[in-house]
Parts: C-alpha cells; structure tokens; sequence
C-alpha cells in the first residue's frame, strides 16, 4: 500500500483533532473506531473479507503500512474468522497516540507541549495543513448536501464518524441536526463500513459481553438435544445460572 493516499485511521483522527484546542472529540470512543477504520481499510486492501458478522483473512501478505500489518498478523494468528465485536473492543486500545504519534512523523501533525494547572505536562496536537482536513470534511459534506452514494472509503469514513459520536462535533448544534441524520444514513452505503461501525457502537453499548442467543430458539427454552417443550432454557454447561432477582452488573468497555 503505498504512502501517497491517507488511510481511514489517520482520516478519522485528522476529522476528530480540534483546530482550536488541539484536543481529540470523543477520546474515549475514538480508539475503538480507530481500530474499526483499521479493519475497513485491510478489507478495501482485499487483505479481509466479511464472513457474516465475522471478519476472515483473505489475503495475508503484509500491506506496507506497519500498524496495518501488525493488525492483520494478530487476525492472521487467529486461525479462524473473528467477530467483528470482539476484535474492535480486545484489548489494543492506545491506537488514538500511536496516530498521532504517527501522523506527527509524517509531517501532518505538530506536538505542542504545554501545561494543566501550572504544573501537569500536557501535548496538545495541531494540525500542519488544514487543508487536507478540509478536503477530507469536503467529501462528508458532498455526500451530506447531495445525497449522491458516495465511494465506499468516503461511505465508510461517514459510519465510523457516526459510530464514535464525532456527528456533534462535525455538525453541532440544532442547525446540524439534519446533517447529522444523513451522516447516520451513510452507513448504509457501504456494507463493511456499516458492519465495522455497528460493532464499534455494540462495544461501547457493552454488546460485546453478550452471549448470542440461537435465533431459531424460542426465548426461554432449552436448546440442547433431548430438551423438553415448555422446560427452562438451561445454562451452558460450566456457566453458572444467574440469580433471579437483584441487579446484574452490564460489563463496561473501556
């Protein structure tokens, strides 16, 4: 993959950096997205494919960008195709600085470095052509204003904006209501990007903890071989039953 075109990881940081803070929108949210524009711009590089909701190795060798490639050698390590859930919310948070880290080497970006309180050190980051973040505002924009389907990076690029909640900063305010409606509308554009991006809002809606249900089954009934009509749904075998009454604590993705 060669260097002259910007990936979506580093397109979806150059849209979420704040001209005005240097500051990040959707800090927490943002790793998780960018490890979604990781797996889109892998399958635009036919390195993977969709398996229903599962993500599977296609074509293993290594695309020349080396993020990418360490993403692609852990799928690789696998053996088998992985939910798209589970992969985006595993535990390779830390993408937002290794990106910007990134992108600072390759010119794009400037560290500034600063204070919290007096004392705190703090980096702040600023981008060094604006007008590459324009262009790339420009495409969202265009798909938004004409509704013409846009290209399926530019399609992508929407649904993981819209997934990391970056719609309030693109287009805040009552004004950018409507625009942020269509930018939701995008996703459907583009059928990797809208898998990636529903993944990345399942994890941050704590979906990701979630045992699948068969859909075939009939909601609390058993499923496995010799189970008796009307007999309660019994838990897998090595899982305790979960009480009946009292609170249940939703495991949290951070």
């Amino acid at each position: 993959m060669g260097r002259s075109r910007r990936t979506l990881p580093e397109e979806l940081l150059l849209l979420a950096l704040d001209p005005a803070t240097g500051t990040t929108a959707q800090p927490q949210s943002l790793d998780l997205g960018l490890a979604g524009a990781q797996l889109v711009e892998l399958a635009l590089a036919g390195r993977i494919a969709p398996d229903g909701d599962r993500i599977a190795v296609v074509q293993p060798r290594p695309t020349g960008d080396p993020t990418l490639d360490c993403a692609l050698e852990l799928l690789r390590r696998r053996g088998a195709p992985v939910r798209a859930v589970h992969w985006i919310g595993g535990p390779r948070l830390g993408l937002r600085q290794i990106y910007l880290a990134h992108l600072e080497r390759c010119g794009m970006v400037a560290a500034v470095a600063g204070q919290m309180c007096g004392v705190l050190p703090t980096t702040r980051y600023q981008a060094t052509d604006n007008a590459v973040t324009r262009e790339i505002r420009g495409r969202l924009d265009s798909a938004i204003r004409t509704g013409v389907p846009p290209d399926p990076r530019t399609a992508a690029l929407a649904a993981l904006a819209h997934a990391v909640g970056l719609g309030k900063h693109l287009y805040p305010g009552n004004e950018g209501r409507s625009s942020r409606s269509r930018l939701r509308d995008l996703i459907r554009h583009d059928p990797m990007g809208g898998l990636v991006a529903h993944a990345v809002m399942d994890v941050q809606n704590g979906a990701a903890a979630q045992p699948r249900r068969n859909p075939a089954a009939p909601a609390g009934r058993q499923t496995g071989p010799g189970a008796r009509p009307g007999a309660p749904e019994q838990p897998a075998r090595g899982v305790p039953m979960q009480p009946r009454r009292g609170a249940m604590a939703r495991a949290v993705v951070h």
